[in-house]
């Protein structure tokens, strides 16, 4: 099964660009990296070269020579595949077993500009953080690729015609209930099995979440197992600790005590940024929300987490996709898997050459506590965003921040039909304010922006 990416629009749109700088994919292991590069070569290019650092690390000292013309030449030989601008691509798979092929990516961008070079790699962040070659900044540029979202799982398990639908839907079109619970359905099971590629072909081939939950078992394992792997400056059980903790933060504050009182906070940090460099986890930072930019305004020490993949993140937690499907929906774990539903759909509706980031507020002062789960920015405003696993919940954060911050616009994901209402404010101690509250069903998390803008 051919699955869909929308990333492969992306690619197109850099084989075609004047200014073109050679690319580097960046995202977790087994995402899909190397499948959307090779799908992309097939369909735009005559001829394809791939070299994989991890089977042929020896391959490195074809870019020994500092004359880019000569490297191409070895290369050609090599491969035994002629390099024509703009015919040949050139693809150099998991390049962090050669850093110092990475630091050569400049000379193609300023000696051969119009070769067509893309790389990519699984631990590529460690390399980055920890180089002492000369990184080839402004002479690159990256590519982020996570699992599929949403709309793209349901392009992959032949949903077509409701992709289409949540993709084109307006705010002034209702819709049938029938159409509303099949999604809020797909939604569940996307929440249950993730985006994983091999998860999702396999439950398109099969339609067996037993078959989803084996396939992501062995995910759990291989991330487990990769954690050797990430230099030698790593502490490996703190990282397995980490990673097998982690699950339960997801949309709660991170306490380094709950992690292991018998560790340093400063290890216990340092481990998590490893696992965020290795795209397994993203940390959500607390920001006042004051105005845009939000990372202007984070507090480093205040922060959530979430998971690469809802599917992994569950079955990290011991839970397999039929546990989780015949729970319902307003069980503590679901209000969890909701949260990283759509944290992660909303990491997914950026730009592919954009960092991953997110954010959340919250307010503690003697005798209150509010936290509103997400600030989105739309538009150029802060927008306070709660999310809801159910139809009902109060929203008495949400109102908190709308009025502190005297916002214009809130939104609310549950899972009810959308909505917008106009409505007010009356916290204590605070002036009354009015605000308009979108309301959507889960499942148009990737059409937020749209939707908010066309509101006026």
């Amino acid at each position: 099964m051919d699955l869909y990416r929308k990333h492969r629009t992306a690619l197109t749109e850099w084989k075609n660009r004047d200014s073109r700088k050679p690319l580097v994919l960046r995202g977790a292991r087994q995402v899909g990296k190397t499948w959307l590069v090779r799908r992309f070569a097939r369909e735009e290019y005559q001829y394809f070269l791939e070299i994989n650092f991890d089977e042929t690390p020896a391959k490195r000292d074809l870019f020994a020579p500092d004359d880019i013309d000569m490297v191409l030449r070895y290369l050609s030989l090599d491969a035994d595949v002629p390099i024509i601008p703009g015919e040949t691509l050139i693809f150099l798979d998991e390049i962090q077993q050669a850093p110092e092929v990475l630091g050569r990516l400049r000379y193609f961008y300023e000696k051969s500009p119009s070769i067509h070079v893309i790389a990519a790699g699984s631990l590529l962040d460690f390399v980055l953080a920890e180089h002492t070659f000369s990184m080839p900044v402004g002479r690159i540029e990256y590519l982020h690729l996570g699992p599929l979202d949403f709309l793209e799982f349901l392009h992959g398990i032949g949903a077509h015609a409701l992709h289409d639908f949540v993709r084109n839907w307006e705010l002034n079109e209702t819709i049938p209930d029938s159409i509303h619970q099949k999604l809020l359905g797909l939604t569940r099971l996307y929440m249950s099995i993730g985006g994983m590629p091999a998860v999702v072909r396999e439950y398109a081939a099969t339609q067996s979440l037993r078959q989803c939950d084996r396939e992501l078992a062995g995910l759990v394992q291989t991330f487990r197992d990769d954690f050797s792997k990430y230099g030698t400056r790593v502490d490996v059980e703190l990282l397995r600790l980490l990673f097998d903790k982690a699950p339960g933060f997801i949309g709660r504050k991170v306490k380094y005590s709950e992690i292991d009182r018998s560790r340093k906070a400063e290890e216990i940090k340092g481990a998590l940024m490893q696992l965020e460099r290795a795209r397994i986890l993203y940390r959500v930072f607390h920001s006042s929300g004051n105005a845009i930019p939000l990372g202007a305004e984070r507090k480093e020490r205040s922060f959530k987490l979430l998971s690469l993949d809802s599917g992994l993140f569950l079955r990290s937690l011991g839970s397999g996709a039929l546990d989780l499907l015949n729970q319902d929906l307003v069980t503590a774990r679901r209000g969890a898997a909701a949260e990283q539903f759509v944290g992660r759909q909303w990491f997914d509706t950026r730009e592919s050459y954009e960092e991953p980031e997110l954010y959340y507020w919250n307010r503690e002062k003697a005798g209150t506590t509010a936290e509103v789960d997400f600030l989105f920015q739309i538009g150029g405003i802060v927008v306070p965003v709660e999310v809801k696993a159910g139809t009902t919940g109060s929203l008495k954060s949400l109102h908190v921040f709308a009025s502190e911050k005297r916002s214009l616009l809130a939104i609310r994901f549950n899972t009810d039909l959308p909505a917008v209402d106009s409505v007010t404010s009356r916290v204590p101690r605070m002036r009354e304010h009015t605000f308009t509250l979108l309301s959507l069903p889960l499942y148009l998390v990737s059409e937020t922006a749209r939707l908010a803008s066309s509101m006026g």
